[in-house]
């Protein structure tokens, strides 16, 4: 399979980063599948999409026209059957091995010999997936940043029997794509959730210890460190149960203690409070998206009032 062979894009997974990955292969100019388990998340991601392209027509970044034409591009499909079509599938599924390892099985059986499956994983092995996929020659990593929309990175990850072929594919695609690909080795976490999840497990543990408030733990980052967005702030974008799952695989797969979840980020989870997706995180979210407005250092955006952080 080459480059200019691509034509049809499969996308599995309409959630948050499944639908961004699909736009981004529609402003390219791909035919988009994107598939769900059912309609409702279909439509709910047609929505969120139409309404970012909405703002950026708004922001004079694509004309009306151009909006109309990426959403043209994209098909909802519920039959996995029908990515017999495509010509190079992205999973994009939750963070669960099993269910990846399922769906990589269940994709050798529909695609053609020549498709590259690709993963979104944020850290489950490639080389795992590429064993469950009967092709493991043909699998490769295609780690977009949140929101895919927007960030300019991908992490290539190359699995254990990745061939040439297919890793050089992946880098011409995500280039084709407007992105910027760096090459990884398929270790836990790769190189940016290696890097980035130790930060936010360690702000989740200087919050439970009451060393300041989420606000100013995010202002002393974004102050003092000048990053864009505080780490809490950013676990509450990335969704707190995706944090704690890539958490609990760098734990698990290095075995060092460093890594350990922060108690406060799993009973969170627990709770049910994920961050904007939810409404609730570190931070409260109204229904639009936007974080309200909290009296800096009270903490009652993290807390809500209700539960304070164990000691």
């Amino acid at each position: 399979m080459q480059l200019e062979d691509i034509k049809t894009i499969g996308v599995v997974g309409a959630g948050q980063m499944g639908r961004g990955i699909g736009q981004v292969c529609a402003t390219a100019e791909y035919q988009v599948l994107l598939v769900d388990v059912a309609e409702p998340p279909l439509q709910e991601a047609l929505s969120k999409i139409r309404a970012g392209l909405e703002r950026a027509v708004e922001r004079g970044s694509i004309t009306r026209h151009q909006a109309g034409k990426v959403l043209a591009l994209i098909r909802p499909i519920v039959q996995l059957d029908r990515l017999r079509d495509a010509q190079l599938v992205i999973e994009a599924v939750p963070e669960d091995l099993a269910l990846k390892q399922a769906l990589f099985a269940e994709l050798n059986r529909i695609c053609d010999a020549s498709v590259v499956l690709a993963s979104n994983t944020s850290s489950i092995s490639i080389t795992k997936l590429g064993a469950a996929s009967g092709r493991p020659d043909r699998v490769v990593g295609l780690h977009f940043m949140n929101p895919a929309p927007v960030m300019r990175l991908v992490e290539i990850v190359r699995g254990l029997e990745t061939s040439e072929r297919t890793l050089h594919l992946a880098l011409d695609l995500a280039k084709r794509l407007g992105k910027t690909p760096v090459v990884a080795k398929d270790v836990p976490g790769f190189i940016v959730n290696r890097i980035l999840m130790p930060m936010i497990n360690e702000a989740a543990f200087a919050l439970e210890e009451g060393v300041a408030s989420a606000e100013d733990i995010d202002l002393a980052m974004t102050t003092g460190a000048n990053h864009p967005v505080g780490p809490l702030a950013l676990a509450d974008r990335i969704g707190l149960d995706t944090v704690l799952a890539i958490c609990e695989v760098l734990y698990q797969d290095l075995g060092d203690p460093k890594f350990r979840p922060c108690p406060l980020l799993r009973r969170y989870v627990e709770a049910g409070w994920l961050g904007r997706k939810s409404g609730h995180g570190f931070y409260l979210y109204e229904a639009s998206g936007e974080r309200h407005e909290t009296a800096k250092g009270t903490g009652s955006a993290v807390w809500g009032g209700a539960c304070p952080p164990a000691r």
